[in-house]
């Protein structure tokens, strides 16, 4: 097993910088993930580790070697494609085995390694078919079979799951977390999908524009963004921005006004944004538990029922917010209802640079 290095990572095509500076540390045995949106550097990053493309800035190591100059046949890496990859008029079985009869390994020794990654991934009964006739989710297991055979170093996951359907992600999302549980290869996975994130992560690289916005385990992003673009892309749904501000000692929102937290800094021009998770957006008699100060009254726009809980788009001020509210029985749009903030779950963002300047769990009583 391996840790994997980057220092000062840079990656540009012709004129144009792809990834601008990266420094990160990931440890033996860490399931890593790399999320953020579309053009953000993250499969570009992905192959400069697998040695696909080659830096234009910086070093990385596997096991403390640097593998810069070092082909991708040599780095003991295996990589998960988006595409299964797979070779059509082969068997389930050739094709797992493919890499290790291209390395000449004894036949007995692959049929070993071939039959551990079938029982691993339920794969035992489909190993005389043609990937033809398997479903998108089988193939899918069958490229993570052919990766596990390798017996590498490290697992490079490139968003494997995005040509499946939801029901299938889910199945397939659960394989990779049994895999990397039983096998305990440092795995670095690629995705846009911050429920893939939240969910598979030991720790989560959220990434924009070439940068590091965020790096910790999925609770601390969710918990404790660092910045306002961390605060929206984690979380379904995304948290609540209001406009607001600051004046003396109150927040003063489009509707109410609310007592200043403890602040790092304070905007000069007293702008902010306060944040709240639709989860801690509280209504009905969950409003009596936090100070009067922080409750209001709002106007149910959009219901969606989800089964054993609704969203809910209320609107105050002129303001839109979401919450999240469980159980089968939900109001009507046009009803209005009783709602309150979370003291204990607030957000407070400097408007103008997005930065986080109070978190959550500050007590405002």
């Amino acid at each position: 097993m391996a840790s994997v290095t980057l220092r000062g990572i840079r990656k540009a095509f012709d004129r144009t910088e792809i990834i601008k500076g990266i420094d990160l540390d990931i440890a033996d045995k860490e399931f890593v993930v790399f999320v953020g949106p579309s053009g953000c550097g993250k499969s570009t990053l992905l192959r400069l580790i697998a040695g696909l493309e080659d830096v234009s800035a910086g070093e990385i190591l596997i096991d403390g070697r640097v593998v810069n100059n070092t082909a991708p046949k040599d780095r003991n890496i295996a990589m998960v494609f988006q595409s299964y990859a797979l070779y059509p008029h082969m068997t389930v079985a050739r094709n797992m085995g493919f890499g290790l009869r291209a390395a000449k390994t004894p036949t007995s020794e692959i049929d070993r390694r071939v039959g551990e990654a079938a029982a691993m991934l339920g794969l035992e009964s489909l190993l005389q078919r043609r990937p033809g006739e398997l479903s998108g989710g089988q193939r899918q297991r069958v490229a993570m079979g052919r990766a596990i055979v390798r017996d590498p170093e490290v697992f490079l996951f490139d968003e494997p799951l995005s040509n499946l359907d939801a029901q299938l992600r889910n199945q397939v999302r659960t394989d990779i977390k049994k895999l990397h549980q039983q096998v305990r290869t440092t795995s670095i996975y690629v995705t846009h999908d911050q429920v893939e994130a939240m969910t598979l992560a030991d720790r989560i690289v959220l990434l924009r524009d070439g940068r590091i916005e965020q790096v910790g385990t999925p609770i601390e992003l969710f918990t404790c963004p660092a910045n306002r673009f961390v605060a929206r892309f984690i979380g379904s749904p995304s948290m609540n921005i209001i406009p607001a501000q600051i004046d003396d000692n109150e927040i003063v929102l489009p509707w109410m006004r609310l007592p200043t937290p403890p602040l790092a800094t304070r905007p000069t021009d007293g702008r902010i944004e306060l944040g709240i998770r639709p989860d801690d957006l509280l209504t009905g008699a969950a409003c009596h538990s936090v100070p009067e100060a922080y409750r209001f009254t709002a106007e149910v726009r959009v219901v969606e029922p989800m089964g054993a809980e609704s969203q809910l788009i209320v609107s105050v001020g002129g303001q839109d917010l979401q919450l999240r509210l469980m159980g089968r029985l939900f109001p009507k749009p046009g009803e209005r209802i009783a709602c309150a903030l979370d003291p204990a779950e607030l957000h407070v963002f400097d408007a103008t640079t997005g930065v986080a300047i109070g978190q959550r769990h500050i007590s405002l009583q």
